[in-house]
């Protein structure tokens, strides 16, 4: 998971705090939804869709979060990270898996799992057949996909001191077992470019760096080169054509949509969601964002990166969710004014059948039962 925060998000507020916690942004500044939360008219066009956020981690159930679910006529897929030098609640694998099951049967049907494996203890005898094991048991429960996240690549080392990239032999057979199940691979490997380069206050990512120096992998000697991280990834991609791949945050490649444009022409089993990285689009040149979303209208999914912590108070939380949402829709879907550090945006206006595709068509065809309930 990046916490990139969605366009408005850069929310994941802790209890009785206004403020986001220290994870990734995209940038410094929240994108404002000029009007605020959906006007009446507006909620009655963005339900239409029967949206779908294909990119939250919602640890908690709570009924006012359930409440925005119903009201907004949204489905969403609660995503599963480990992380060693995050959260208490990625720390604990069948924790977690159980919190994010939880939420799911007390969501009436809104709330989809993307269960993960533990690759810290990919240096563990039997670690392949475990946690193959422990998938299974997540598709038995109900999993409809499966995450692996930048640690893999960034972070985990073998017992030899190499870091495990995402072709890694041992994660192989994971990978066939999740197309076995005919479920979904959702991958978040690689960060913004900012994490490689040299320190640059103007950089828009670089108060995250500086703030979490584990992850700013221009100080780490060894750290490998973002694009060895990519590549890696386009190699499992290449051996397993029939797996399908949604490239979490834009697939990491943020910076040039034209990259993007050409994995979407080399790999078709890959598709990208757009969870954290919003502004990316935004801020390109506005005729370029709408011939890139109209070519590619098959392969772009919604997503926030929305997090919700045990002790997040939800309240105030959703009501800065609504507003990311409709802030979002707008942008997308109208013409009307939005505002990203400091810069006031003209909306998209795209067709109403392309809005749909990347709110809703796009996530059933790529993640198979996220809105079968």
């Amino acid at each position: 998971m990046s916490k990139f925060s969605s366009l408005a998000i850069l929310l994941v507020l802790s209890a009785g705090s206004m403020a986001s916690v220290s994870y990734t942004q995209v940038g410094p500044y929240p994108t404002k939804a000029i009007d605020g939360g959906f006007r009446e008219d507006e909620l009655r066009r963005f339900t239409a869709l029967e949206p779908i956020d294909t990119h939250t981690h919602i640890y908690k159930s709570d009924p006012v979060f359930f409440e925005m679910l119903r009201k907004l006529h949204l489905h969403t897929l609660d995503i599963v990270d480990v992380s060693d030098n995050g959260n208490a609640e990625r720390k604990d694998l069948t924790k977690e898996n159980n919190d994010v099951f939880e939420v799911a049967r007390e969501s009436s049907g809104h709330v989809s799992v993307c269960t993960t494996f533990d690759p810290y203890l990919i240096s563990q005898p039997g670690f392949t057949e475990a946690a193959i094991h422990q998938l299974d048991e997540s598709f038995a429960r109900g999993a409809i996909a499966v995450k692996v996240w930048k640690n893999v690549g960034m972070e985990v080392k073998d017992s030899k001191g190499n870091y495990i990239l995402p072709d890694n032999s041992l994660l192989e057979p994971i990978y066939r077992d999740i197309e076995f199940h005919h479920k979904t691979l959702v991958t978040h490997v690689g960060d913004p470019n900012t994490a490689w380069a040299a320190p640059n206050p103007s950089a828009t990512d670089f108060s995250y760096f500086k703030n979490n120096p584990q992850w700013y992998m221009y100080n780490i000697k060894d750290a490998p080169p973002k694009q060895k991280i990519l590549d890696a990834r386009d190699h499992l991609l290449e051996m397993n054509p029939d797996l399908r791949m949604v490239g979490a945050h834009l697939g990491s490649m943020e910076a040039d949509i034209d990259q993007v444009a050409r994995h979407f022409d080399r790999y078709p089993n890959f598709t990208v969601d757009l969870a954290g990285r919003m502004p990316y689009l935004m801020l390109l040149p506005r005729e370029k964002a709408i011939a890139f979303i109209t070519k590619y209208q098959d392969r772009l999914l919604y997503g926030t990166d929305n997090t919700i912590y045990p002790e997040t108070e939800v309240s105030t939380w959703v009501f800065r969710a609504e507003d990311s949402y409709a802030n979002d829709w707008r942008f997308l879907a109208t013409d009307q004014t939005v505002e990203y550090g400091g810069r006031r945006l003209r909306g998209l206006a795209l067709p109403n059948s392309v809005v749909k595709k990347i709110y809703h068509d796009n996530a059933v065809k790529w993640i198979p039962g996220i809105a079968d309930q």
